[in-house]
């Protein structure tokens, strides 16, 4: 039985350390991000001044978003999120989308087909004005980008709300051509691949341990993902991506953030492409070809997340966008934590506290196993002298052993793995939480007391690591299960002192988590040792064995 308890305690140990190797990864790229953010948006503001000046960029600003979209395309080649800050403290608003020297992210748009203008070169739109602004008590902005061509008119207009992260793109096109045209509207997002041009190019928000990549969703898939390089190569075996569907979405997706381009209910197609020799990776949908009349018009309508992942914004916005919060294998038990959290978090207002109760409901669940877990454990300490006995009496007939052990653990009404189970549901529950806090924006810069101001990293003082280590410490010398040989008491005693420095590199939310969850058992442990003393099964009543 210990040994048991011993193999799942190693299994949780090097679950934990993986988790540890990918927050040690994602501080490795905060501060190769931090290095670069003051030279880069030098450099942005720099550029954009110098494209300004020959009237190609035109910029267009909510509460909420201020995009940069070029007249030559009508594409967004720029995007900062206001509300939200790149780092804390400073004034600096995150940056998703941008073109930069060796890194490209953005957002294109246009007509293909047999008569799409942008089947043959990107058209140059004129615009009024060069920024278009939200004002005081209007509820919505928009910038308006029209040419002609060959008795055509072309107009592409983006649309801003108050407090949305969503923006809604009309294409009209007016046919005074003399005949009839056809035409299809898409909507792509194209990235480079490299992460290092990532970093050098100052695209801030990449966090290793956190996915990057392509996903959609359309009526056959509810969410599919695809990473940048799986794009390249699908596009190297000209086998790209080619599904239809109605109301499907594209989207790239990063830490914390995710830019969508969302289809209408009419028949789309979702594909994705490689440009310039696999460097960037592109996905995008697309209309099927639309006929239009000489003498009519017709308007093409989509829309577009740009912005952090907001679960229940996202899920008004379209379908399973919000499956964008990427929790991993283990999303059926993080999307309900993360549910639960949320609701606490609307009565309290707080995410740390909202974290504290979450960790009280759950190790209340847990109570009845974990009960159970301890009252196992006496009863198999209190069968040690039967067991060392029958050790002795079949130390050569390991077959006999086994049958005799089983006999006395069905005599005695004893389960040997009645320890076990719930360290196994704490484990996926450990991993759930972690991931749950990894992604959940909600959590970014949300400050908890005192000295902790983000719970989405590691303590500034190492106060709750601390804290960890040495409530780890009391549950091991409250163990009632001892540990006999030396190499193992070693290991188990040194326990509290490594995961001590490995929770020193997580976020504060976990590790707030873990001192609160192991002060829970603390005093479980007080108050079942206690019941169990009064039943005869208490850790004093056992006998001791012999090392």
């Amino acid at each position: 039985m210990e040994q048991q308890r011993n193999i799942l305690f190693v299994i949780f140990l090097i679950l934990t350390l993986f988790l540890y190797w990918a927050w040690e990864n994602d501080k490795i790229v905060d501060a190769r991000r931090a290095e670069v953010a003051a030279q880069q948006a030098e450099l942005i503001n720099t550029n954009a001044q110098a494209a300004s000046s020959i009237g190609k960029l035109i910029t267009l600003q909510s509460d909420n978003l201020l995009l940069t979209i070029n007249l030559n395309g009508g594409d967004i080649v720029d995007a900062k999120l206001l509300q939200v800050m790149q780092e804390q403290g400073k004034d600096d608003p995150f940056h998703l989308l941008m073109e930069e020297p060796g890194f490209v992210y953005v957002a294109q748009s246009g007509l293909a087909g047999r008569d799409g203008p942008d089947s043959k070169a990107r058209p140059l739109y004129q615009s009024e004005l060069n920024q278009y602004q939200l004002k005081e008590g209007e509820d919505s902005v928009s910038a308006v980008l029209s040419f002609t061509q060959d008795n055509v008119t072309y107009t592409k207009t983006y649309t801003l709300k108050r407090g949305s992260y969503v923006v809604d793109v009309d294409y009209q096109v007016d046919n005074h051509s003399g005949r009839e045209l056809s035409m299809a509207f898409y909507g792509q997002l194209k990235q480079t691949v490299d992460i290092e041009a990532q970093s050098n190019a100052g695209a801030f928000g990449f966090v290793a341990g956190a996915y990057r990549g392509s996903a959609y969703s359309s009526a056959e898939a509810r969410y599919e993902k695809n990473t940048f390089e799986d794009l390249v190569d699908l596009a190297a075996d000209g086998s790209n991506i080619n599904t239809a569907t109605k109301n499907g979405w594209v989207a790239m997706i990063q830490h914390y953030f995710v830019t969508a381009w969302i289809g209408d209910d009419t028949d789309n197609v979702i594909y994705s492409n490689a440009a310039e020799q696999g460097r960037d990776a592109i996905i995008g949908i697309r209309t099927n070809a639309i006929s239009i009349a000489d003498g009519s018009s017709h308007d093409f309508k989509s829309r577009m997340w740009i912005g952090p992942k907001n679960q229940d914004q996202m899920e008004i916005t379209a379908p399973n966008l919000e499956l964008t919060v990427d929790y991993g294998w283990l999303w059926f038990i993080s999307i309900p934590l993360f549910k639960i959290m949320e609701f606490i978090h609307g009565f309290v207002g707080n995410w740390g506290f909202s974290i504290i109760i979450l960790t009280l409901i759950v190790r209340t669940v847990l109570f009845p196993l974990t009960k159970a877990q301890y009252t196992s454990m006496a009863k198999m300490r209190l069968l040690t002298p039967k067991m060392t006995e029958l050790r002795e009496r079949y130390k050569d007939d390991r077959q006999k052993l086994g049958q005799e052990t089983m006999r006395l653990y069905k005599s005695e009404k004893v389960n040997p793995l009645g320890g076990c189970f719930p360290l196994l549901i704490q484990m996926p529950i450990f991993i759930a939480l972690y991931w749950t806090l990894m992604e959940s924006t909600e959590l970014r810069h949300a400050p908890f007391i005192l000295w902790i101001t983000d719970l989405s990293v590691h303590d500034p003082y190492f106060v709750t690591p601390i804290l960890y280590g040495i409530t780890m410490f009391l549950i091991q010398k409250m163990s009632p299960t001892p540990i006999n040989d030396p190499m193992q008491r070693k290991v188990f005693m040194a326990m509290p002192v490594v995961f001590t420095f490995m929770f020193c590199t997580f976020p504060a939310g976990l590790t707030v988590y873990w001192v609160v969850s192991n002060c829970f058992t603390i005093l479980q442990q007080v108050i079942i040792y206690r019941s169990l003393e009064k039943k005869g099964l208490g850790v004093k009543q056992a006998p001791a064995t012999k090392s």
